[in-house]
């Protein structure tokens, strides 16, 4: 009798408290059933689990051995973690993911794979000799409300130190590269050569690249002429490495807390180090964008290894030659990834790894493998179309109101790093990024910010030539019009859209004139500009003319 009612219920689009238990919600419901029907998670990724929604952002630091990992993050820090180990040697033999907890200690790897309260459950699979290397630092860091760190083994050469690690080194790497949100690379300005181990971790982080973040370290202990000559061989041999065609970012620096040998570059290395630590202290605000962005990676994926599968189903005999069809299928499966990609029009972009995926389908019984069912594929695409749009919609509205709303249960650790933190990483070596009270804050007493608690007013410094360019200009009541300070004005070949801006911060009382003092406000602008240096939106009270701040 009443069936529209729930045809009704079925159209009308689901609601979720916050973007966090709705990306749970619709992987549980409408992505895992297509994973488990093709042994998704036997070629590709373990099931994710809500730990790994619930996770706080993390940074992996992957380079080769003495290039500073261990120390960037005590640096990031400012202060010691339990189980560090700093030396030119390869001191650091072991997985550390550095976390926030009051009570400071080390959570062994074999403990830390069963708390169903952190996200590395999966990492069980790769064994003992793994899990004897790997464990947690717990440290009660500011820095750590924010973000989790993992520090990863120094990156030896040859073919015998991979061997000796005793477990999968490279899949360890590629588990954390997709789980975390930010993989800082790091080499060293004495070190370039990519060795063949670094090189086949860097094929393993292939995929991320949009999380992929390069340090050249160490840049103080070379002078400047060889400075540029190691950025030079670091792109080309990252050049062949990335096989990409856009040239990668690299943050030049030195980050520990030593002086500098060579300090010729020293402001290149605080601007490296402001767009570096910036970019990492907004990952928690864009932490559920970055997990929306890896889902929708995954069901991609995802869709694509149900095709594969089922037409790896479709082509195996019903009785006799199944092992030669296998084998058969297996060779050719380039050709069949051809075949999918002109059938259902897919990027191969969106393909799994070819090699990769011939290997995993060595063991594999194909008489087992499913046939496409079209219900699983739709509610995917349907997801993709709607429940990830609408997700996305949300994402704004819950930055603005994160400080203003409760915590949510189930999201508690990403939405309480909000609340504490505004969005941004703060303490430790943050802190420099947003220092504005001691002198040594980046870019403090420079540009706009040059006289800012200085008792006289900086434009006096200069104001004797300001102020015989005024009087050149044909005052009237002690005032020039707009015309009058144009032609001169002009003369710094500034273009007009920024003289614009400078008329306006100059123009104290709005009155379309400049005075003496306003006058020689806006000549300082525009020498600030000239120096280049950015202008404020707002002019700050340090500029405001003394004549006119009771006006203000």
């Amino acid at each position: 009798m009443f069936s529209w009612l729930n045809k009704d219920d079925k159209n009308r689009p689901e609601l979720f408290d916050n973007v966090v238990e709705g990306l749970k919600k619709i992987y549980r419901t409408k992505l895992l059933p297509l994973e488990e029907a093709y042994q998704f998670h036997d070629f590709h990724s373990p099931k994710l689990e809500d730990p790994d929604f619930d996770a706080k952002p993390m940074i992996l630091l992957v380079g080769q051995y003495s290039t500073g990992k261990t120390t960037f993050i005590k640096y990031l820090l400012e202060r010691d973690f339990p189980g560090i180990r700093i030396g030119p040697e390869p001191t650091t033999d072991r997985f550390i993911a550095v976390m926030h907890d009051e009570k400071e200690g080390v959570i062994p790897g074999n403990a830390l794979v069963v708390d169903p309260k952190k996200q590395f459950k999966p990492l069980a699979k790769f064994g003992n000799a793994f899990l004897n290397r790997f464990q947690c630092s717990l440290v009660n860091s500011p820095v750590l409300k924010g973000i989790s760190i993992v520090d990863t083994p120094g990156i030896l050469s040859g073919e015998k130190q991979r061997v000796d690690r005793g477990y999968d080194f490279t899949g360890v790497l590629e588990w954390f590269a997709e789980r975390v949100d930010r993989i800082i690379l790091l080499f060293d300005a004495h070190k370039l050569d990519i060795s063949d181990e670094f090189r086949r971790s860097i094929e393993a982080l292939r995929g991320h690249d949009d999380k992929i973040r390069i340090v050249l370290n160490k840049a103080d202990m070379v002078d400047h002429q060889q400075l540029m000559r190691v950025y030079g061989a670091l792109m080309w041999s990252l050049g062949k490495v990335l096989q990409t065609p856009e040239v990668a970012r690299v943050y030049i620096g030195s980050f520990w807390d030593q002086p500098l040998r060579y300090d010729v570059n020293r402001r290149l290395f605080e601007d490296e180090e402001q767009d570096l630590f910036k970019d990492m202290q907004s990952l928690p605000r864009n932490a559920a964008l970055r997990k929306l962005n890896d889902l929708i990676k995954r069901a991609r994926l995802a869709k694509v290894h149900a095709y594969i599968i089922s037409s790896l189903r479709k082509e195996m005999p019903s009785m006799f030659g199944k092992d030669g069809k296998k084998k058969d299928l297996i060779k050719n499966l380039g050709a069949i990834y051809e075949q999918i990609q002109r059938e259902h029009q897919i990027s191969p972009g969106d393909f799994p790894e070819l090699k990769r995926m011939q290997e995993g389908l060595q063991h594999q019984d194909f008489t087992k493998f499913q046939l496409i069912k079209p219900r699983l594929l739709e509610v995917v695409d349907k997801m993709l179309a709607e429940d990830i749009a609408r997700l996305m919609a949300q994402i704004p509205h819950e930055e603005t109101n994160a400080v203003a709303e409760p915590l949510i249960k189930g999201s508690e650790s990403l939405i309480l790093s909000n609340l504490e933190n505004g969005g941004l990483v703060k303490g430790g070596g943050f802190e420099i990024v947003q220092d504005t009270e001691s002198p040594f804050g980046y870019k403090r007493g420079e540009g706009v910010d040059a006289g800012h608690g200085d008792p006289e007013w900086i434009v006096n410094k200069e104001r004797y030539k300001y102020d015989a360019l005024f009087d050149t200009l044909g005052p009237v009541d002690g005032k020039v019009t707009g015309a009058a300070a144009k032609s001169e004005m002009v003369k710094s070949k500034l273009p007009n859209s920024v003289l614009g801006k400078i008329w306006k911060l100059s123009d104290v009382d709005h009155d379309g004139f400049l005075d003496s003092d306003e006058f020689a406000l806006a000549m300082h602008l525009i020498n600030v500009k000239l120096d280049g240096h950015d202008l404020p939106t707002e002019l700050p009270p340090h500029l405001v003319p003394p004549s006119k701040r009771s006006e203000l």
